[in-house]
């Protein structure tokens, strides 16, 4: 019997042409991500990623549109999930140099460019359309999960 997907939230935050990003799998793998997480029963999609937001970065955001749906799976496991990303926007708040993931998920972040980006191992393939072209609706379906 497979389980049912896995519903996730993430933020695309975009300043001064850098997108934040975060490790993905801490100590795992070197694959990087938009920062948020899974959704948990009984709170908003927004509620959710205010959350993982705050406990990864310690980062207070305010959220926009909709602009990506992504599906990844692992046909060689029982997993899926789907990720719903919204831009973001955080103003000029830094991260604190000493915040650290209270879950210990997330133990580095990065501000990078377009150029930046492509030298990085950086999932949903698509992250970088969404974030620097300003494309929204976009639906990227069932993309393999990196192992």
């Amino acid at each position: 019997m497979s389980r049912p997907p896995r519903l996730a939230v993430r933020a695309v935050i975009l300043r001064d042409d850098h997108l934040l990003l975060v490790n993905a799998y801490a100590g795992r793998t070197d694959l990087w991500c938009a920062p948020g997480g899974g959704v948990e029963p009984h709170q908003s999609l927004h509620d959710n990623l205010h959350r993982e937001v705050m406990e990864e970065l310690g980062l207070r955001i305010n959220i926009g549109e909709t602009c990506l749906v992504n599906e990844f799976h692992d046909p060689q496991r029982d997993f899926h999930q789907v990720d719903i990303y919204f831009r973001c926007s955080v103003g000029d708040q830094p991260i604190a140099a000493d915040w650290t993931d209270p879950e210990g998920i997330v133990t580095a972040h990065r501000w990078v460019t377009r150029d930046q980006m492509r030298d990085l191992r950086v999932k949903p393939d698509t992250l970088s359309h969404v974030a620097f072209d300003g494309a929204v609706a976009v639906y990227d379906p069932l993309e393999p999960i990196l192992r």
